[in-house]
Order: structure tokens, then sequence, then C-alpha cells
């Protein structure tokens, strides 16, 4: 026994020499209360001019990056559907008019939605555009990504559960102190189904202008999470996601996509994947043949990084929707095992964690390991539900922390994603620390692809590194 307790004891002290043991967290934040900011904040304000756009977001029209989405509402009656653009400010030589427009929810009647998209353009290009007419007119810009090229470096960044509270804002202003230029969105954008009856369009409303600020500027990749369901009988509201979708729109028909809800993007040097964890996603479902056969796609010689958006986290070690993630899991991990996906991205859980690779693929009702292994194929995820919305954080993590979670911490902020070239990444989440911006985990990240084979000569293979290669905050995966 005693000699059993000893070789226990010293595989447990060989797994925290090598950098394995979890992480968690004991930061406490102290400031902004978790309540949406009030209608009659300047950040939330209509802009001046009788009629003048407002809500302006833009989004990835295509596949490759060539075009835009460009979004916004009217509120005072339709006004021009015309977007205006060119290569120099105020100088628009082109002219694209877009459709338009409106839904209602209980007795709340949307503005002028309107949509426009903008195609043919030059990749690596800086575009202005104005939209509106007469003293209305507003003017933005927004940057095309690099042409599709392993090397092309890009730098992404990660936002969900994001909603509109003073949290909400202090992650949006971080973020767009990073540098990114574009956002994958993990789902649960306005929390407006937090509010009832004709609030739950203003609240829509007001996220839109909240947003505004970075939406108008770069594409923000958009998925749906549980808050976008909007499912009300008790107000005659019965069909799911009917605001986002309104809104929200993505070029999920670029991708051969039946559905809006999941869809898939290149951009630089990614293949950008995002499923729906609250439409049907099991075996000869539309979304199940359709992620099939886009893996098949996937060209790692042209797109070396390999990214999945959903909304449900599939490895999650908090109290908070614990194994909800479990029924995707089944459906769809070995194909994140088989096609070598590089990182997973998910929110629901407001809180962060980050995953080492691991896997559950062994396992059947007959037999088979049932829990998760070190797995140098597997993806890593990371949850980063933790944008600030109104339902506060998600504090009690299950102790003991489960060998397959590296950091987790109960705290605001935002992560970004640095895609320098072909083989490596640098992975950063920053927490919102009081109001400061403070990097608390980050890692470099090596390509499945074009990484792992080089981290295999250079590594011994029985060595536990070669499996889950990583150190807390500095890690090497």
């Amino acid at each position: 026994m005693l000699l059993h307790i000893f070789f226990l004891l010293s595989l447990f002290l060989t797994f925290i020499d090598n950098g394995s043991a979890g992480i968690t967290s004991a930061f406490i934040r102290t400031q902004f209360p978790s309540v949406d900011i009030p209608l009659e904040n300047e950040v939330l304000s209509v802009p001046n001019g009788y009629n003048a756009p407002q809500q302006v977001h833009i989004t990835q029209g295509d596949y490759d990056g060539e075009a835009v989405i460009i979004s916004w509402v009217t509120a005072d009656e339709p006004g021009s559907s015309e977007v205006r653009y060119g290569l120099s400010e105020g100088k628009y030589d082109v002219t694209v008019e877009g459709t338009l427009n409106n839904y209602t929810f209980y007795k709340y009647e949307s503005g002028y939605i309107h949509q426009c998209l903008v195609t043919g353009l030059q990749y690596d290009t800086k575009y202005y555009y104005e939209i509106g007419k007469g003293d209305s007119a507003r003017k933005f810009w927004f940057e095309t990504p690099p042409k599709v090229d392993p090397d092309a470096s890009y730098k992404f960044g990660i936002i969900g559960d994001l909603g509109q509270t003073y949290n909400s804002l202090s992650t949006l202003q971080h973020y767009m102190a990073s540098g990114a230029k574009s956002v994958l969105f993990v789902g649960d954008l306005s929390y407006a189904d937090r509010y009832q009856y004709n609030d739950v369009g203003v609240r829509w409303d007001t996220f839109g202008r909240l947003v505004e600020q970075s939406t108008a500027y770069q594409p923000w990749i958009w998925s749906a999470g549980n808050h976008e369901i909007e499912y009300f009988p008790s107000m005659g509201e019965e069909v799911p996601f009917r605001s986002f979708l309104s809104r929200y729109p993505t070029p999920y028909r670029a991708s051969k996509s039946s559905n809006p809800l999941w869809y898939a993007i290149r951009r630089a040097s990614a293949h950008i994947i995002v499923l729906s964890s609250y439409s049907p996603f099991v075996k000869y479902t539309p979304q199940w043949h359709w992620l099939k056969q886009e893996f098949k796609k996937v060209n790692r010689e042209k797109t070396p990084w390999l990214i999945v958006l959903m909304h449900v986290p599939i490895y999650n070690s908090n109290e908070a929707h614990f194994m909800e993630g479990e029924s995707m899991r089944s459906a769809y991990e070995r194909w994140f095992v088989k096609y070598k996906v590089d990182v997973i991205f998910a929110g629901h859980v407001h809180a962060y964690e980050r995953s080492y690779r691991i896997s559950n693929i062994h396992y059947n009702v007959s037999g088979g390991d049932a829990y998760p292994v070190p797995d140098k194929a597997a993806p890593i995820y990371i949850t980063v539900g933790d944008g600030g919305n109104s339902e506060g954080l998600a504090s009690r993590f299950r102790d003991p922390q489960p060998e397959y979670s590296a950091f987790r911490e109960a705290s605001y902020g935002h992560s970004t994603l640095d895609i320098k070239n072909r083989t490596h990444a640098i992975y950063h989440w920053n927490r919102n620390d009081d109001g400061n911006n403070i990097t608390t985990d980050s890692f470099t990240l090596h390509n499945q692809y074009w990484g792992s084979g080089l981290r295999r000569r250079k590594l011994n293979k029985n060595h536990l590194n070669s499996v889950i290669s990583e150190r807390p905050f500095s890690a090497r995966l």
C-alpha cells in the first residue's frame, strides 16, 4: 500500500513539474455592478439628425473576404438603402443599393433595417463608406483582410455573452485598444430577452448603438446563443431567433449552408466554422450534413488555422451549464480530432476557462475510456463567456479542478488570437481588472497541421510534454 501511494505521489509531482497542473485563479473583482446601462446614457444615444443611420455593423459577406455586408437601421422612415464607398475619405466612387426589411415583436415595431452586400473588394485595403442622406449622412471606414494565404498574419478578437452593462462597455473598449482586426463572437448579444413586451425590441436597439463604435469599422463574425432564441409563447412570440436573424445577417450561402445560424468563412490564413448549439445537429440533420462536407473542403495548405465557434462549451468545469455541451461533443468531437481543429471558442458560461488538448472519443456504451485523456490531435477548448452581461459572473467552479482544465477564472474580459504565420499564433486572455486591461492567460499556439510534426521531432515522444506541452500563463502547445 505504501509503495502504491509513493508511486501515485511521484506521478502527481511529475505532472506538476511538466506544467500540466491546472490553475484556478483566486482573483476577485470588486467594481461595476452587473446592471444594464440606463437608456438615457450617452453611449446608447441616437445619432444626431433626422432619420440618421444607427446601429451600424458589418460582417464578412462572402467565403474568402472580398465582400462585406453593411447593416444599419433608420428609425423615422425607410430612407435610402445605398452605400457609397471608395478609397479616399469623402470621395465615394461606387454606389451599391441594399435591401430593406423590418419586423414586429409583440407590439414593438422595429425601425427600417437596411442590409447591403458590397462585393469585388480588394484585399488588404482600407475603404471609406457613407450611408444616409443630406445632413443626416454618416461616414465610416473598414479594412479588408489579406488575401487567403498560409502565411498571412491576422489578429482576431474573441468576445462572448456581451450584453449592455458597464462591464460590457469596459470589455468593448478594452478590445478596441487591442489592435485586432475582426471579432469572432460566440453568441449571446444583447440579452434583450431578459426584458418583456416592447422592451425586448428597445434593448436590441440600444445594444446596436452601444457596439456600433466597433462594429461599424470592422467585421464581427456572429454566432447565436440561447439569449437569441426569444421563445415567448406568453407574448405570442414562438418563432425562434426572429430578432437576431432580422438584424444580423451572415454569409451562410457562400459556404453552401442552408441556414444563417451555421456557416463558414476563410479569412487571411484561417478557416472559421460557425456552429449553432440551438439548432438540430445530430446525425442526418442539415447542420450535420453541412459540417461533414465543410470539413472536407478545408485546405490546410491554404488556410492552416482551423477555428470552430459555438455557444455551449464542450469542456466546462464550472457549475454553471455543466455538461450542457455533452450532446454536441458526442456528435462532433471525433471530427474535431480527425481534422485536427486548432482551437474551439465557446461562450455561455460567464467565466473564462482554457483546456489542455484532450479528447473523449474512445468511450461507447460497451467500453473504452469514459473520461477525457490527453490527445495531441485534439483542439484546445476555450470558454470566453465573460463579456459582461447583466446575469453576472459564474463564480462556482467544480472542485477539484479536472485534469483537462488548464486555467480558469471568473472575471470579465476578452481574448485575442494573433496569427503570425502558418505555424505560430499568440493567444491572450485579457481581464477587465476593475476597469484596467490586464493580460492574465497567454500562450504560443502551434498549428496542428504545420506545427505538430515539427514539435514531435524536437520533443521526446514518450515525454508528457509531447502530449500536453503547456505551462500556465506562458505555455507552449
